[in-house]
């Protein structure tokens, strides 16, 4: 099957709800197969600076979910059984083609290649830059260069302390000291 033609389709019946299919991905099973498709709202190009950004919510996920299912019911692309999953990207969104890299800068990613590149497979670390097709991530101190066409999956790896998830790093370098027990 071929998922970015079918993320394609979905963008035809996703637009007139003011969203996009970043991407597709199937998960087989002897089961119960997964059909997990991720939305965005679509980038109209008149973004305020001082507007908050709107997200993907549970509503929006309904209404597609809804809308690509008599797609699917219809065109019956996918044999077998399978279970259709709406998702916005959430923080550790998927990167699916070399736009979406470019589009998250210089943070941090974690990838899985389809061939081993330099003897590694996987990899995590900063974009350095992305040039139509051609990234270069740095990791572990070298820089990559690889095209886009080598990564099998990719993620963005969240800032949890940034985002205010994580315990801001104590001043001092001292511990706090543990209780005896009683």
């Amino acid at each position: 099957m071929d998922t970015q033609a079918l993320a394609q389709r979905f963008n035809g019946i996703l637009s007139d709800l003011g969203l996009e299919c970043l991407g597709v991905e199937f998960i087989p099973s002897h089961g119960q197969s997964t059909l997990r498709v991720y939305l965005d709202l679509l980038d109209k190009g008149d973004d305020q600076e001082d507007a908050p950004r709107r997200e993907v919510g549970i509503e929006d996920c309904e209404s597609a979910s809804r809308e690509l299912s008599a797609l699917l019911d219809v065109e019956d692309p996918i044999p077998g059984h399978y279970v259709l999953e709406v998702s916005s990207p959430g923080l550790d969104r998927p990167l699916f083609t070399a736009a979406q890299f470019a589009k998250v800068g210089e943070q941090e990613v974690k990838l899985l290649l389809r061939v081993p590149l330099d003897g590694r497979r996987r990899l995590r670390g900063r974009l350095v830059a992305v040039d139509g097709e051609l990234i270069k991530l740095e990791a572990d101190g070298k820089v990559f260069e690889f095209e886009h066409a080598m990564v099998e999956s990719a993620r963005v790896v969240p800032d949890w302390v940034a985002l205010g998830y994580a315990p801001q790093p104590k001043r001092g370098g001292g511990t706090a000291p543990s209780r005896a027990p009683k």
